[in-house]
């Protein structure tokens, strides 16, 4: 077999080879340049190769690249403290030792079950919260959950605030967000009696760029207050900087009880996640939730590195702009597009909703747009892993005013000419 063929990797992988990268950029095998849309797998929050991470990991590298995490060690140390005295003033206690977003989901869980003696667990329909069993169980999607004889944990899913969709069929002016009222009648009805939290991405990452209404997250804390709930923002996409605040829960004015981060914390492309939780939520033994390459040095310097960047208001202003004017021109291009519904988002997590020529949502025309994208140099995907109809536009938080032109100008070429 040559080593370069890829029929050993277990998983379908795309023909293309990439070879590179640098900033927003991926070179494949043959040359070609593409600006990212997707940060990678919306990790690559700095890009590719950025030299303050890439410098941070190989100093760390020299000095100890791993030590088991029931020690001490300055790095994991100073990131606890660093990520404490940025998250919402709840929040008192980091929890490093995962490995991931989907085990940062399962120990938040772990860590409210825990506190409130209680069982359940709430998400929203289309909500993606992780790859684990026990977090594809909690799914808003039925497809993540029939292929296999899950063992989950008790949850139920409800209906999330889409409100170009809503589930109730109101409209956001006179509704009184029932997406939140009825909540109350899910946990007489619906659930075990036994509800420890509500899960939540405070922007659907996977499930297509819904943005909640102003005064959702309010009602969900007051709603969760109310019954005893503990509320968990799930942050591993909208976190670290890509709404351009820090965190999510700033923009939209809400205190959780955890917070889950990942993703972009690495910087360009460290493996580091963690929890964010608040004195009530602390207590969990550590033999309950610990992971051997959690906590792990080289991906703590990364996550320094990346925070030392992003935690900046220069910074976070850049991305807020660059993310208005890809809005303000996106949402210009819809009354002459048909296949555009929608253009949503915050920051640098934007979505384009593409419907069919009925105007009903199109997954196959959208994984079409996804496809022939790549012909004008951008790589974008898709929601609710092909099977949605929002193309997902989250490029690195270094983006220019230049080059959030230039994705403009190619994302217009590539709906004129094949978003029919």
């Amino acid at each position: 077999m040559n080593r370069d063929d890829p029929s050993a990797v277990y998983y379908p992988v795309s023909d293309l080879r990439i070879t590179g990268g640098s900033g927003v950029l991926i070179r494949d095998s043959d040359g070609r340049e593409f600006i990212d849309c997707a940060s990678a797998t919306f990790n690559l929050s700095l890009g590719y190769g950025h030299p303050a991470v890439i410098n941070a990991m190989k100093e760390q590298a020299d000095r100890l690249v791993h030590a088991t995490s029931s020690f001490q060690t300055d790095v994991i140390n100073r990131l606890s403290a660093r990520l404490v005295s940025l998250a919402p003033k709840r929040l008192t206690k980091a929890h490093l030792k995962v490995s991931g977003g989907s085990t940062a989901n399962e120990g938040a869980i772990k860590m409210a079950q825990h506190a409130t003696g209680k069982r359940d667990v709430i998400t929203l329909f289309r909500s993606h919260v992780g790859q684990t069993m026990a977090m594809a169980a909690l799914s808003g999607n039925a497809f993540r959950k029939k292929s296999l004889p899950l063992v989950g944990i008790g949850g139920l899913q409800v209906p999330d605030p889409y409100c170009l969709r809503c589930f109730y069929g109101q409209q956001r002016d006179s509704c009184g967000l029932m997406c939140v009222d009825r909540l109350a009648d899910f946990l007489e009805y619906a659930s075990s009696g036994s509800v420890a939290a509500v899960l939540v991405e405070p922007i659907s990452g996977n499930g297509g760029n819904v943005v909640p209404p102003d005064g959702y997250f309010a009602k969900l804390r007051e709603l969760c207050d109310t019954f005893g709930i503990k509320l968990i923002l799930d942050e591993i996409q909208t976190g670290i900087g890509r709404t351009g605040r820090m965190f999510a829960a700033e923009h939209f004015g809400v205190e959780p009880d955890a917070m889950t981060l990942g993703k972009g914390l690495g910087g360009s492309g460290a493996q580091v996640a963690g929890i964010l939780a608040s004195d009530e939520l602390s207590g969990l033994p550590a033999n309950d939730h610990s992971f051997t390459y959690g906590a792990n040095l080289m991906s703590a310097a990364a996550a320094l590195a990346t925070l030392d960047v992003i935690d900046d208001p220069g910074f976070l202003a850049n991305v807020r702009a660059t993310g208005a004017l890809i809005l303000e021109r996106l949402n210009a291009l819809r009354p002459s597009l048909r296949c555009v519904a929608d253009v949503r988002g915050v920051g640098l997590m934007i979505g384009v909703e593409i419907v069919d020529g009925e105007g009903r949502p199109s997954s196959e025309l959208t994984n079409f747009l996804a496809h022939r994208a790549m012909d004008f140099g951008l790589v974008i995907r898709t929601s609710r892993y092909g099977q949605g109809n929002v193309l997902k536009i989250r490029p690195p938080l270094i983006l220019t005013i230049d080059e959030a032109h230039l994705i403009c100008d190619r994302f217009e070429a590539l709906l004129r000419t094949h978003g029919h």
